[in-house]
């Protein structure tokens, strides 16, 4: 079965819920009609999920997106994750270079790449990644899921100076202010992790009905 693609329609806002534990939650969130769902493979993060205990991911193919998250991971994983296709797409959410993501998806992998963003200098790497891109709040050590707000400024700046270039935004986003983010960014997608959870890797199903409402509103 193909990949189902990553936020491939025009004049919407995809939304994406990041940092699923379990596929009863995946399979609820997926019900309300979310776009893709973010599973964390980076073993220090409050959301990781063992690669070893996750062939349930199989059970999602073709129902929603599925999105694995690596950070400065090895990319024979990546690639093993993706040839078993028990993920979609790969979301480098590290230190890994623009070449990194050439190498990928020069083999015919469907990855991106997500971007702390600290400051308007942060944006011109965003010319050196080829295809969707995410993003964060500049968080350094945490590798997203922070809960910080990104600037939107610079996210909409990002939007209009890459214009061909799908944008997602994450970084602080909830139910109660995702509807302006999108109306100040106008990205091609939202993320979301804290800001639709009752504790780390649990999400809140109210929340994330909300956010998925609300973003679409």
């Amino acid at each position: 079965m193909p990949p189902i693609p990553l936020f491939a329609e025009p004049d919407k806002a995809h939304t994406k819920i990041c940092g699923i534990r379990s596929l009863e939650q995946a399979e609820a969130i997926a019900d309300l009609g979310v776009d893709a769902l973010g599973f964390n493979f980076y073993p220090k993060s409050k959301r990781y999920l063992d690669p070893e205990a996750a062939d349930w991911l199989s059970q999602l193919a073709g129902k929603v997106c599925r999105v694995g998250v690596f950070v400065n991971a090895d990319p024979d994983l990546i690639c093993q994750l993706l040839d078993l296709d028990l993920i979609d797409w790969a979301q480098l959410h590290g230190d890994e270079s623009p070449q990194d993501l050439h190498n990928l998806q020069v083999e015919g992998w469907n990855a991106f790449k997500a971007l702390g963003v600290k400051d308007e200098s942060s944006l011109e790497a965003v010319a050196n990644y080829a295809g969707p891109l995410l993003l964060d709040a500049y968080a350094p050590t945490d590798y997203g899921g922070s809960g910080e707000t990104m600037d939107w400024a610079l996210g909409a700046e990002a939007v209009r100076r890459y214009a061909d270039q799908p944008i997602a935004l994450a970084g602080g986003l909830t139910p109660d202010n995702v509807a302006a983010a999108i109306a100040q960014v106008s990205p091609a997608a939202v993320d979301v992790a804290s800001g639709v959870e009752s504790e780390p890797g649990v999400k809140d199903l109210e929340l994330c009905r909300r956010f998925i409402e609300a973003a679409r509103g």
